[in-house]
């Protein structure tokens, strides 16, 4: 078995680098905050202290990581990814970029005779936990086979798009269309809160109607239960729309509902500052009509 290293051990990253270490992989992780590594080392992950040294001990080195800016620095620094692992070693990279970050370092990871695999995920936390998360691939196709074992005992369905970029742009695509559904999601629940129905048969009746969605059946819980509590914040809903709309510019579609998602994404962070999960989007509009979509049966996270 292929040795790897997990690098970013937040909500996300600590739930998919465990994911390898029970399938019985050698994993080596390091973070900012060791405590987020205590779990997996107690089942027994390898600790290093920093990103060469998880190099230096992995074939294959896997990141989660919150913005493209750190990915870089994690990726080229002194004691980063390049500097400790070896020529025909692979950096696959769990985060959300943008086409031409990704690109870009692709290229200087080859140029350090190092391979790159894209890989963002999408589903949510709780399906990483699960093992069950869906995984969007871009690089090499013979690259992709090689860790497609890897692949599948991190995530569910795994699906390869093309080449690297096509997996970003894809996963930027559907973290928009997420956004876009939490917003409806949210007035949707204040029409049927405001017209004076049950709330928690309302969230029923649209889940088994041709108006559900993911997002509905997912977010919906935790917004009615008043947690919030999706383990995704408000920045990274801003970085991951600031891409969608950089996409519609680039490849020239007017994006009409992602511009004004993002817009009324921006004021929620205003309002809840930017560590607030994202499922509190929809609470401008309980703020502004005064009225709460509290519901009694609905958990506080998602499991």
């Amino acid at each position: 078995m292929l040795r790897y290293g997990y690098i970013g051990l937040g909500h996300l990253g600590a739930n998919l680098a465990m994911n390898l270490v029970k399938a019985g992989y050698q994993v080596t992780v390091t973070d900012l905050n060791k405590d987020n590594a205590q779990k997996l080392i107690a089942a027994g992950a390898i600790w290093a202290d920093t990103p060469k040294g998880v190099a230096e001990n992995s074939d294959a080195v896997i990141t989660c990581l919150p913005s493209p800016k750190v990915s870089m620095a994690v990726l080229t620094g002194k004691d980063g990814i390049l500097a400790g692992l070896k020529k025909g070693g692979t950096w696959i990279e769990n985060s959300t970029n943008g086409k031409e970050e990704i690109e870009a370092m692709a290229k200087i990871a080859a140029e350090h005779g190092v391979n790159t695999l894209e890989a963002p995920v999408t589903g949510g936390v709780h399906k990483a936990a699960q093992g069950t998360i869906t995984v969007l691939v871009g690089g090499d196709k013979a690259l992709f086979e090689t860790h497609l074992p890897a692949l599948q005992k991190l995530g569910g369905e795994i699906f390869h798009m093309g080449d690297i970029g096509a997996a970003s742009v894809i996963k930027v695509i559907t973290n928009m269309l997420a956004f876009i559904h939490l917003v409806a999601c949210g007035e949707a629940l204040m029409l049927a809160k405001r017209g004076g129905l049950d709330l928690a048969q309302a969230f029923h009746a649209i889940k088994a109607s041709s108006g559900n969605s993911f997002v509905h059946e997912t977010e919906g819980q935790v917004i009615l239960n008043g947690s919030y509590n999706i383990n995704f914040t408000m920045d990274l809903a801003c970085k991951d729309l600031g891409f969608a709309t950089g996409f519609g510019r680039e490849f020239g579609v007017p994006l009409k509902l992602a511009g004004l998602t993002e817009q009324i994404f921006v004021e929620g962070r205003q309002a809840y500052g930017g560590q607030a999960w994202s499922s509190q989007i929809v609470k401008l509009l309980e703020d502004a009509l005064h009225t709460d979509l509290r519901a009694p049966g609905f958990p506080a996270e998602l499991e």
